[in-house]
């Protein structure tokens, strides 16, 4: 926390420089430096928030808040209409919180640990339902990028819409069942003698604070993408699948393998494959109809995004089954990660 604290003063000076008309990549840069701490502290105030709300409401404002950054981030992306960004933001974060989050948490864990053990159960019911929501996002790019487009109804958009409704639906319905059908398959068997450090009134305040400065600068963030893309010579899948979602999620990520050092594997995995869950059943949903304010977004993905997608889930799927993870198993995820991101940064 004392890094994100020093690293607030990319706050005022990714302001002045967005108001002094900095080059594009200049104003990326440091907005992307704020809201790395930013969303730190917006997860201590979730965090604190719970202390005093319980565990149940307190579990359901970290599912909620956990992936709010880039809920931000994307909502401006859609207002500018940059459709390919966003999509690539959903498959990147999915991507990174399986492959590099969980792979780097594997690893230097490992590292410490000869072998590190996990809720089996509660994986194999996580990784079950991302594999399920990620069949329900490819099933309509499939079908509309095989069928002749003279063979496709012209409101074949509002496919769309109705696979979000779904998706939704399913991430209500994982809530109850995590929650409160069969919340005994979630429990961690780790003693937490922690207390809160903030009043509630202070943690609902920096709550509030913090996702006010979080959409000024994902603004600025956004409005500098394709300018910055342009002079740095990337593209947008790029800035969308691997930048912005490290953006995002860094300081969940840097809580996962905190998390895996210490020896509680169980939440270090519960971090990644829960935030890819709720990318898949919960942001890409609200995200579709978020559109419909602008201009409706499809949910249809790439076939590159696609297939990292599904290879993804699959090695997820393989490499937690057993309940049990060692260093080597973390070095094969962030190999196959860095496979995926040097792909999209030659395109």
């Amino acid at each position: 926390m004392k890094i994100m604290k020093y690293m607030l003063v990319f706050l005022p000076i990714s302001i002045i420089a967005e108001f002094m008309h900095l080059s594009p990549t200049i104003v990326f840069t440091l907005s992307a430096l704020a809201i790395i701490p930013l969303a730190g502290f917006m997860g201590s105030a979730t965090e604190e928030i719970s202390f005093y709300a319980g565990p149940r409401v307190g579990g359901f404002l970290n599912a909620t808040f956990g992936n709010a950054t880039e809920l931000i981030i994307c909502f401006f992306a859609l207002k500018a209409g940059l459709f390919d960004v966003v999509k690539a933001s959903i498959a990147g974060s999915v991507i990174g919180n399986i492959l590099l989050v969980l792979g780097a948490s594997m690893f230097l864990g490992g590292l410490k640990y000869k072998s590190q053990r996990f809720n089996k159960k509660a994986v194999e019911v996580s990784s079950s339902m991302l594999l399920f929501a990620v069949i329900g996002l490819t099933i309509p790019a499939i079908f509309t990028q095989t069928v002749r487009p003279d063979l496709l109804n012209t409101k074949y958009e509002s496919l769309s819409i109705i696979v979000a409704v779904i998706l939704f639906a399913l991430y209500i319905l994982s809530l109850i069942f995590s929650f409160y059908t069969h919340k005994d398959i979630y429990s961690i068997d780790h003693k937490d003698d922690s207390v809160s450090k903030w009043s509630l009134r202070t943690a609902i305040l920096v709550l509030i604070g913090t996702t006010v400065f979080i959409a000024l600068e994902s603004e600025f963030l956004v409005s500098a993408v394709e300018p910055m893309t342009k002079a740095a010579g990337l593209s947008a899948f790029f800035v969308g699948i691997i930048i912005i979602p490290i953006i995002g999620n860094a300081a969940e990520h840097s809580t996962a393998i905190l998390m895996a050092v210490r020896n509680k594997m169980d939440v270090a995995v519960e971090i990644a494959i829960g935030s890819s869950l709720q990318i898949v059943l919960f942001v890409t949903p609200v995200l579709i109809f978020m559109s419909l304010l602008f201009k409706p977004m499809s949910i249809m993905f790439n076939e590159f995004e696609l297939i990292a997608l599904i290879v993804a889930v699959l090695i997820a799927n393989r490499v937690t089954n057993d309940g049990e993870s060692n260093w080597l198993e973390g070095i094969q995820l962030l190999a196959v990660y860095l496979i995926i991101a040097v792909s999209f940064f030659i395109v």
